[in-house]
């Protein structure tokens, strides 16, 4: 009698083990994280280290909203996609803004007044409100896919539901409109489900998967668009003229020696398509030669003219070939 006692405790506790092993395995537990990278945080390294390596003036970099191209549309990827290159652009160091319907319209008048003469975008009204960009940078989406790959296992069943993405972006001057970087970058984001095998396991559904996959392939965009401004030859802008003496953006940063000469350019014409009549670039005249006298701060410099006349804020300085 006691024997059998002790036997059927045992199955009992036999069973009991198993449905508490059968009831663990139907918990599910998720990762995920971008390709090559694991988590956002690799990304965010990338980016920091890109800018540190950036020896560049503080350009300003005006970004559009992205089209959304994809042939299955995702709901609001292409804001998305400019947020989160605002972010990544943030995170180097570098200043940007989002140039909403509003703030490009502003940026396109400001543009225009400049070129004639009547007012300058770099000395902007202070009550305005809006900032002129240096660069602008486009793009749109133009693919995304979401697939589930399974693994099927004994008690336990693998899903990954894989998130992917491509998106082509365009760097350009805003003055000139001359396009300095256009590639396509691809982005993965994938986010795994483990959890029992068998008809009752579910698949997993992750609303940040459109924003992983972004995140993947607009830090290689970043990164890209951070090396091209850091290896250009110096370009900046006169902010302020009074007689002989100005005051331009470069600074510190730019690493120019005090006493370097630089060449002053007017935009002013547009360069039309003739077949559509859109705008490929801008005229540039070279007007003077000015020279570097002090580094007010990072920023900031301040220069007197070797020669020319009629400079204004706004016009264009760079090196002298």
């Amino acid at each position: 009698m006691l024997m059998f006692r002790y036997s059927s405790l045992l199955w009992f506790c036999i069973f009991l083990a198993s449905a508490m092993f059968v009831i663990s395995a139907c918990t599910t537990h998720t990762s995920g994280g971008a390709k090559a990278d694991n988590n956002w945080p690799g990304e965010t390294r990338r980016l920091k280290n890109a800018g540190a390596a950036y020896a560049g003036p503080q350009y300003n970099i005006g970004i559009a909203r992205f089209d959304n191209k994809a042939p299955a549309k995702v709901s609001g990827a292409g804001a998305a996609a400019a947020a989160i290159l605002r972010s990544q652009l943030e995170t180097a160091g570098l200043k940007s803004i989002l140039l909403d319907e509003y703030s490009s319209r502003e940026a396109e008048k400001f543009k225009a007044l400049q070129r004639s003469g009547i007012a300058n975008i770099e000395k902007n009204d202070s009550g305005s409100g809006f900032d002129a960009p240096d660069y602008r940078l486009s793009g749109a989406v133009t693919a995304y896919s979401e697939v589930e790959e399974v693994a099927d296992g004994i008690m336990f069943q693998k899903k990954s539901t894989v998130a992917r993405v491509t998106v082509d972006y365009a760097l350009s001057d805003f003055a000139t409109g001359k396009t300095l970087v256009a590639e396509s970058v691809t982005g993965e984001y994938r986010k795994t489900n483990t959890g029992a095998s068998g008809p009752g396991a579910k698949s997993f559904l992750d609303p940040n998967l459109r924003d992983g996959a972004l995140h993947d392939a607009l830090a290689k965009s970043s990164v890209s668009v951070i090396r091209k401004l850091g290896s250009m030859p110096f370009q900046g802008k006169l902010l302020a003229v009074d007689g002989p003496s100005l005051v331009l953006k470069a600074g510190r940063r730019s690493q120019l020696k005090v006493g370097t000469q630089l060449a002053v350019y007017r935009v002013s014409e547009a360069l039309t398509d003739p077949d559509n009549g859109r705008v490929l670039a801008y005229r540039e005249s070279r007007i003077g030669v000015i020279q570097i006298g002090n580094h007010q701060d990072i920023n900031n410099s301040t220069a007197a003219v070797v020669s020319g006349s009629g400079f204004r804020a706004g016009d264009v300085v760079k090196l002298i070939p």
